[in-house]
């Protein structure tokens, strides 16, 4: 995988990118890159051009797929952010950003859980 190309993000997004990259010990050159011609709405943008990206990164076996944009250059980046989001969650989860909003999101929901379940035996037992 080429990353000198413009993928059309800011260069700070990118930077960030490939330090985690370079943090995790990744090499761009074995990323597999593939492009297809996406689905779903778009019309005749997405029906004549193959924005569709999907990289693999055999090394662990993932394999991600994106066309949430119309630009192959701004999906060509956001495949690549997600690649290594799953890479440093299989690698190093006690660093991952995405680890921890999961986590975040888990201890949220538990509070609701118990908040939801205190409401309603109060009022099972005032009944």
């Amino acid at each position: 995988m080429e990353l000198r190309e413009n993928f059309g993000v800011a260069p700070a997004k990118l930077q960030d990118v490939l330090s985690r990259m370079k943090r995790l010990g990744v090499d761009a050159s074995v990323i597999a890159e593939s492009f297809s011609r996406g689905g779903g709405p778009g019309g005749q943008k997405i029906n004549k051009t193959s924005n569709c990206v999907r990289l693999s990164y055999a090394p662990l076996g993932l394999s991600v797929r994106v066309q949430r944009e119309r630009s192959r250059g701004l999906n060509r980046f956001l495949a690549l952010r997600e690649l290594v989001d799953q890479i440093e969650m299989k690698l190093s989860p006690h660093t991952s950003r995405k680890f921890k909003e999961i986590a975040r999101q888990r201890r949220r929901k538990a509070r609701h859980r118990q908040r939801s379940a205190a409401k309603y035996a109060e009022e099972s037992s005032l009944a």
